[in-house]
């Protein structure tokens, strides 16, 4: 018998089920905005401001005095012509030139070597912190306290990106901005567990995966406009917006005090052993093992996405083109993705199954590896783009919901839900090694889709001994 899992004692005191009615819209609501704001962080931080500012950072580094005036365009421009025989550089173009594949170089390595490091803590982070808001006791229940300090800590940590003149600095607050941004989300997704009925699970993880969705676009859109009149301020309106949607979930969603629950103490090596109890469970293990499947296939597919425009379809696009084309191609995806989410996610819950619904996500994204495989064209990448966006619609609300029903323990909920978001980040490390490795191995990119194919179908095949349905 596992003590850590019989630590929680029978007295249920601090746990409820919504009925229908207000209490519940309520919830959703407020649930769906946190999960907006946290997703419009994550896109419009993560993938706008940040590459932003570690430019503006090392373009000062490189770029000082009589060269702050340099025209990085035309001078990316010199290098084309140079490097097609077009033009000779003059020594003081060799000069800037030298100092500009030094900047694309430090800019780069910088960028990747801080999103890796954020990342990281963020992953060894989220089991720790839904095990920390099982076994919290406070008057105000367990896990409102730590969305509290979680919007705090995200709030802290992007006022100090904003003022970050270095990139050790810059990294320090980005870490501390993720793993708030994480403490918020955790215990968040929890609520989930404690509080909603089963038969309404689909639905709740379809609001979730609308807001993440939704947010994820509108902050990277917002991102874009706020930079080009505020720069760096505009990290104080992600920051206000997660802080101010996490205390309004706190005080509309209140949860009940769970300064009674009682709990057996436990040592840090039990704590330990506690992250493995869950895959303990068969049902539980094969989800998660399909999880992770699913999530390499995804990122092995998309982490070429620009540069499969330039040098893999025909008539290959410039890298202007390339970027115009993949924005196009996530608006492209909304309808169907959002469609996806809303009508899985309350299917699933009429006709109390989950399984058949990720199944089929699953080999709905491993059949859309199919197309650009044999047919290398634009068009081709657009149909694999909206397909891939159905499946994996469907697979982020059913799969969540799935992921609850098979939990072990729901008194563990925030521990184990930590564990299953450990298998998508695990997915996400993943991907993108598993394409490195094939276009080292091939010299392109063709079986790149050919290898997310392969893995997409293991996916699907790693559910069929879950015996939830």
């Amino acid at each position: 018998m596992n003590t850590i899992d019989n630590a929680a004692a029978p007295d249920q005191s601090h746990a409820f089920t919504y009925e229908r009615g207000r209490d519940m819209r309520r919830y959703m609501i407020a649930y769906g905005l946190v999960a907006l704001a946290g997703s419009a962080l994550w896109g419009g931080v993560g993938s706008v401001l940040i590459p932003l500012h570690v430019q503006q950072i090392e373009f000062a580094q490189f770029f000082a005095g009589a060269m702050a005036s340099v025209n990085l365009q035309e001078l990316v421009a010199l290098k084309a012509q140079i490097a097609a025989g077009a033009a000779k550089a003059t020594a003081e173009q060799q000069r800037l030139l030298d100092a500009l594949a030094a900047y694309e170089t430090a800019k780069a390595g910088n960028l990747s070597m801080l999103k890796s490091i954020a990342f990281a803590a963020t992953m060894l982070m989220q089991p720790l912190i839904g095990v920390v808001s099982d076994r919290t006791r406070s008057r105000w229940g367990r896990r409102a306290p730590w969305i509290l300090v979680g919007a705090a800590m995200t709030l802290a940590g992007l006022i100090g990106m904003k003022y970050s003149t270095s990139i050790v600095q810059l990294l320090l607050a980005w870490v501390v901005t993720q793993v708030g941004s994480n403490v918020v989300m955790s215990p968040l997704a929890a609520t989930v567990a404690d509080r909603m009925p089963a038969a309404q699970r689909g639905l709740m993880s379809a609001v979730a995966g609308v807001g993440l969705l939704v947010g994820f676009m509108l902050g990277t859109v917002t991102a874009g406009a706020l930079f080009g009149k505020f720069g760096v301020g505009s990290y104080l309106a992600f920051a206000v917006a997660l802080f101010v949607f996490s205390a309004s979930f706190v005080m509309v969603s209140r949860d009940l005090p769970s300064s009674a629950m009682r709990q057996q103490a436990v040592s840090a090596r039990q704590h330990l052993l506690s992250f493995t109890h869950a895959l303990r469970s068969p049902d539980f293990r094969w989800v998660w093992v399909a999880r992770v499947l699913v999530m390499v296939g995804w990122s092995t597919s998309a982490v070429y996405s620009v540069y499969m425009l330039q040098s893999y379809i025909q008539p290959a696009l410039s890298a202007a083109e390339a970027a115009k084309t993949v924005a196009i191609m996530h608006l492209v995806t909304f309808p169907g993705t959002l469609l996806a989410m809303v009508i899985t996610g309350r299917w699933s819950d009429r006709i109390m199954r989950r399984r058949p619904f990720v199944i089929g996500a699953s080999f709905l994204f491993a059949a859309s590896m199919i197309v650009p495989l044999f047919w290398p064209t634009l068009t081709a990448l657009y149909v694999q783009t909206v397909l891939a966006g159905m499946a994996v619609g469907t697979f982020l609300v059913v799969d969540q919901a799935l992921l609850i029903d098979v939990l072990p323990n729901k008194d563990h909920a925030g521990r184990d839900m930590g564990i299953g978001q450990f298998a998508i980040n695990l997915g996400q490390v993943m991907g993108p090694i598993v394409a490195s490795v094939v276009f080292s191995a091939t010299g392109g990119y063709r079986m790149i889709w050919a290898a997310a194919l392969v893995v997409l179908v293991l996916s699907a095949f790693a559910l069929l001994p879950v015996k939830t349905r």
